[in-house]
């Protein structure tokens, strides 16, 4: 019965109640800019919608945190907007665009208000977890979430692979620091896409480490020579490399780049077709 009452209040949550709402969601749209991930217990949550970060607070799919710590229940009222979250001794309330949540019948202040994107009731993943009992840690470095939860297994319906590692956004971010800084987001993404075409292709390595420090045909980029590679990146690095790593891409089928008024090689110009220009950067296929 309960998983009936969960189910049923999860297509209303995602369906009926958003019929005026947009029903695909574009890479391009401000809810993917900042991809967050969502682990508990360790393990990676699945979600047909990712987590996002604005303005400073993350924000997740109800369906997703509810599930992932077995909520008893969760109730939505279509007229009042009104999500109600009960799991154990507690019940959270929580209302579209309102800051004001009720726990337990008293009003809370959050941060920032439940909203609903891409046909999806997200919440403030922080506010949620905490009231409901457990831990939230942050990893900067791979923009995860991660909840501690005690006592709960997490069904395994709900657990995902990303389909990419920790050490892959480690590495990935790190050579778009290095190769793209002031570049436009776009211009950042499409140097991970370089990076990620030579991983499917034949004539390179077939991991994201061994592809950037490649030596096989000479040093394959100068961030490798001077050193920069091992900078810490900056959150828009981190935010492009994830960004590539769930298929945003910006530069077809390249293999390589070059920013012509610096390089000191045309072979890539004379041997290889040229796709397109962004910012700085000119990409070849």
């Amino acid at each position: 019965m309960k998983k009936f009452i969960l189910a049923l209040v999860f297509i209303l949550l995602s369906s009926t109640m958003f019929e005026n709402s947009r029903t695909v969601a574009n890479a391009n749209d401000t809810l993917f800019e900042t991809p967050v991930c969502l682990t508990v217990n360790g393990n990676y949550i699945k979600s047909d919608t990712p987590g996002y970060l604005e303005g400073g607070y993350t924000m997740v799919p109800i369906r997703a945190i509810t599930e992932a710590l077995r909520a008893d229940r969760i109730d939505w009222n279509e007229k009042s907007s009104t999500a109600t979250i009960t799991r154990k001794n507690t019940t959270i309330v929580l209302k579209k665009n309102n800051k004001t949540a009720v726990v337990n019948g008293k009003n809370v202040t959050m941060d920032t208000a439940s909203v609903i994107k891409a046909d999806r009731f997200y919440v403030p993943v922080r506010f949620v977890a905490e009231t409901l009992s457990t831990k939230v840690g942050w990893n900067a470095s791979t923009y995860t979430v991660n909840i501690t939860a005690q006592g709960v297994t997490v069904p395994a319906s709900m657990i995902g692979d990303r389909g990419y590692t920790d050490n892959d956004i480690y590495w990935l971010s790190r050579i778009v620091n290095a190769e793209s800084q002031g570049e436009p987001m776009i211009g950042k993404i499409a140097v991970a896409n370089v990076v990620l075409n030579r991983v499917k292709s034949p004539l390179f390595a077939n991991n994201i480490y061994d592809v950037i420090f490649d030596r096989n045909y000479g040093v394959q980029f100068t961030p490798i020579l001077n050193g920069t590679i091992y900078n810490t990146p900056l959150g828009d690095s981190v935010v492009a490399a994830k960004r590539a790593l769930r298929g945003e891409n910006y530069a077809s089928e390249s293999l390589y780049f070059l920013n012509p008024r610096i390089a000191t090689s045309s072979w890539i110009i004379n041997n290889r077709t040229f796709f397109r220009r962004i910012g700085n950067h000119d990409f070849y296929l």
